[in-house]
C-alpha cells in the first residue's frame, strides 16, 4: 500500500506541472445538503480533471525508467492527462479509447498530439490492448489507477483538503476505479483519522460497492451511465485494499440524482462540471450520508463535458 509520505513525495514531483485548484462555496447548495458545503474543484484543473495529478507523477517515473513511449487505457480524462504530460515531455504517447469514448475528450487528446486508437467499450477490453502497444513499442504503459505512483498522485486532492478547508469533517469523492479516493484516503486518514471519507458510486456502475458487499474484488458487466469517467467493470487490485481499511462508507446515487446534481451546479454556481463530479454532490443533496450541520467537501473530479450533450443531461431545478 501506498502511505502519506509517498503522496507528499508525489506532491513535490508534480508541483511545477498542476495546478492548486480552489475551493468553491455556494449558499443554496449548503442549505439544500444541510451542511456546510465546499467544493474542491478539479474541473479547473489543468486538462480539465484530476487526472493530471497521477499522470504526471507516473510519466515523469517513467522516464526516469527509460521509457521510448508511454500507452494508456481511458474513457478520456486519464488520456487526455498522459497525452498532455507525455507532450511536455517530448515523449510519444497513443491512448486506448472506447468506441464510444466522449468527443470532446478524444479531440483534447489529439490536441496535447497523442495518437488515438479505438478497442471495445469496457476497460477490460481496453487496458490488454494499451499493454499490447507498450511492449511493441518499448514503452510504459500508464495504469488509469490501479498503481501506487498514480494513486499517491491522486492523494494530493487530499493534501489541498486538508490544507485549505480547516477543520474539515468529512470529504465524498466520486468512485471510479478507485485511484482517486484511496489516494485521499491514504493523504486524510494518515494525517488526520478523525475526518471521515465518504465514496459515491451510480447505482448502475456499482463494481466498488458491490465489492466492499462482498469482500473481496467483484466484476460487473458492461454497463451505461451518464458518470462515463466512473464506468469500470471492477476496483483495482491495489486501490480496493486501501477502500476497505480506511473507507467510511459508499453510498450509491440513480441517474436522475446525478443530472439534478449536474444541472443544480451549472444553474446557480455557474460551473460545467462532468456527470461523474456530479455523483459526490448528488449524494449530498439527497442525504445518502448520516451528515447534518457539518464542514462537508466534495471533490468535484472533473469538467470535461461534450458540449453537444450539455441539453441531454440537465433536467429541472425548482426545489419546492
Amino acid at each position: 500500500m501506498i502511505n502519506v509520505q509517498d503522496i507528499k513525495t508525489a506532491q513535490e514531483n508534480i508541483t511545477d506541472t498542476i495546478h492548486t485548484t480552489p475551493i468553491l462555496q455556494s449558499a443554496q447548495l449548503s442549505k439544500l445538503c444541510n451542511n456546510q458545503l465546499f467544493l474542491k474543484s478539479e474541473h479547473l484543473q489543468k486538462t480539465g480533471s484530476f487526472k493530471i495529478r497521477g499522470a504526471t507523477n507516473k510519466v515523469k517515473q517513467a522516464v526516469k525508467e527509460g521509457a521510448k513511449s508511454i500507452t494508456a487505457a481511458s474513457s478520456g480524462n486519464h488520456g487526455q492527462a498522459v497525452a498532455y504530460i507525455a507532450n511536455q515531455l517530448d515523449i510519444p504517447a497513443t491512448i486506448v479509447v472506447p468506441t464510444d469514448a466522449n468527443q470532446c475528450k478524444t479531440n483534447a487528446i489529439q490536441a496535447y498530439n497523442g495518437k488515438i486508437e479505438s478497442c471495445g467499450t469496457t476497460s477490460a477490453e481496453r487496458i490488454p490492448r494499451a499493454k499490447e502497444l507498450a511492449e511493441a513499442q518499448s514503452g510504459i504503459y500508464i495504469p488509469p489507477y490501479d498503481d501506487p505512483y498514480i494513486m499517491a498522485g491522486q492523494g494530493t486532492v487530499g493534501l489541498e483538503i486538508l490544507d485549505q478547508v480547516k477543520d474539515v469533517d468529512a470529504v465524498v469523492v466520486p468512485v471510479g476505479g478507485g485511484g482517486l479516493i484511496s489516494g485521499i484516503l491514504t493523504a486524510i486518514k494518515e494525517t488526520n483519522p478523525a475526518v471521515k471519507v465518504y465514496g459515491a458510486e451510480p447505482d448502475s456502475a456499482n463494481d466498488t460497492f458491490l465489492s466492499l458487499q462482498n469482500n473481496k474484488i467483484t466484476a460487473i458487466p458492461a454497463t451505461r451511465t451518464i458518470a462515463d469517467g466512473l464506468r469500470t467493470s471492477q476496483p483495482g487490485d491495489l486501490t480496493f485494499p486501501v477502500l476497505q481499511k480506511y473507507l467510511d462508507e459508499l453510498v450509491l446515487v440513480s441517474e436522475e440524482e446525478i443530472r439534478f446534481a449536474f444541472s443544480f451546479v451549472m444553474e446557480r454556481m455557474k460551473q460545467l462540471i462532468e456527470p461523474s463530479s456530479a455523483v459526490a454532490i448528488a449524494a449530498m443533496i439527497n442525504g445518502r450520508l448520516p451528515l447534518e450541520n457539518k464542514k462537508i467537501v466534495t471533490v468535484v473530479s472533473g469538467g470535461n463535458v461534450d458540449i453537444g450533450k450539455i441539453e441531454e443531461l440537465i433536467v429541472n431545478t425548482n426545489i419546492k
